[in-house]
Parts: structure tokens; C-alpha cells; sequence
């Protein structure tokens, strides 16, 4: 038997609520669930508020093998209920760093600060022009 840990759609139309329930990977979404782990509403305003669960059982049945679904393997990750390990940046002996995208980058940022020296200029000569317009 695959268990599968998903969202059982539960609320009424445009009012959306979800359970999150440990099933058997070949019950129908809103069928039998084996243990439902949690409720999710994702119209609560507070993120805190938005996710209600059992997080002992929940890894319990991760280590016994179930596997989340997409939906709900994000929400584990976006509100950190079960952080990842961090992944490491791997080596790769064939890119090496190129002087022309340093170039490139260096340019960029001359004109940007250019360009953010012109904005403060014009906008000293406005104020300038203002204050000598009242009095």
C-alpha cells in the first residue's frame, strides 16, 4: 500500500479549506483517508493561523514512508514546518568566471549610479527653482 500525504478539499465553492490526511495513494482525493494530519485554510490572513498540524504524526508517517505530495511538500517548505537540508553548491570544473561578464557588471553599475547622480541633480534644481518661485 503507497500512502501518500495530501489535501482533502473540504468548505464550500470559492470558500476553500483543506485537510491535510494520510491516504492510500489509490483513494480518490476527497475519499477515504486513512488519518487526516492537519487543516490548512488558505484565506486566514495570518500564515501562523493558516496551517494547523499534528507534526509528530505527520513525521511519523515520513518515516514510515509515505511521501507528500507537491502542494503539500510545499507548504512543509514555505512555512518551515519540516526545513530541508540546506543543499550544496556543487563544482563544476568546466565554468570558469569571465572577465567580460565582469566588465559587463562593472559598466552597469557606472550607469546606474550615472543615472541615480542625474535624478538627485535634477530634483535639487526643481526644489531650488520652487522655493525661488514663492518668494
Amino acid at each position: 500500500m503507497a500512502v501518500v500525504i495530501r489535501l482533502r478539499r473540504t468548505g464550500r465553492k470559492n470558500l476553500p479549506c483543506f485537510r491535510i490526511t494520510a491516504t492510500d495513494s489509490r483513494f480518490p482525493r476527497d475519499g477515504r483517508s486513512l488519518e487526516t494530519l492537519g487543516l490548512y485554510d488558505p484565506l486566514k490572513k495570518d500564515p501562523a493561523q493558516q496551517l494547523r498540524l499534528n507534526e509528530e504524526r505527520t513525521r511519523w508517517w515520513l518515516e514510515h514512508g509515505a511521501l507528500p505530495s507537491d502542494i503539500v511538500q510545499s507548504l512543509f517548505k514555505r512555512l518551515a514546518v519540516f526545513p530541508r537540508k540546506p543543499k550544496e553548491k556543487r563544482e563544476r570544473p568546466g565554468r570558469k568566471p569571465n572577465a567580460s561578464t565582469a566588465r559587463r557588471r562593472a559598466a552597469k553599475q557606472a550607469r546606474t549610479a550615472a543615472k541615480a547622480s542625474r535624478f538627485q541633480a535634477r530634483r535639487a534644481a526643481k526644489k531650488a527653482a520652487a522655493g525661488a518661485a514663492k518668494e
